[in-house]
């Protein structure tokens, strides 16, 4: 990609997401920022997410995912669900499953929990067309972005 491209893409201000997933007995974690609601009237969110995150595979095999929305305060959780191991990254969390079996983490500002309904791969990212079936806001802090934060991901893995 041109280098002027990154640039501005790098410039572009993005909400700071913890993605859950499951599929039967496996759950796992991950960060996200590409992530847009997309329909009112249903409720449709959607969310990037690049094929080699095992995250992906769950996403596709579970059918669902949800989305939690971080405070300016949860900064420490961006290192835990960026590492590898789905155990570390829960362990010492709070979570409950969802009513898609999600794990729901109960530190957060709120959620969104979703069912997929459509998914596309229009480049090196898939898309995962969510229609909420849960949600919930716990509190109304600012919630953490890309502004927030050091590192903006603009889709290099």
């Amino acid at each position: 990609m041109d280098e002027r491209w990154l640039q501005a893409l790098g410039s572009m201000t993005y909400g700071i997401y913890v993605l859950t997933t499951h599929h039967e007995e496996k759950i796992n974690g991950m960060i996200a920022s590409w992530v847009s609601q997309i329909s009112y009237d249903p409720p449709l969110v959607m969310v990037a997410v690049h094929p080699n995150r095992y995250s992906h595979q769950l996403v596709r095999q579970g059918g669902s995912f949800a989305l939690h929305l971080l405070s300016k305060s949860q900064k420490d959780l961006l290192s835990r669900f960026k590492g590898p191991d789905p155990e570390a990254k829960f362990a010492s969390v709070e979570w409950a499953p969802g009513r898609t079996g999600c794990p729901i983490l109960k530190e957060c500002l709120g959620y969104l929990e979703c069912l997929v309904r459509e998914n596309y791969a229009p480049g090196n990212h898939s898309l995962f067309i969510g229609e909420i079936v849960e949600a919930q806001l716990f509190s109304h802090e600012d919630p953490l972005t890309t502004l927030d934060y050091e590192g903006v991901y603009v889709g290099r893995v």
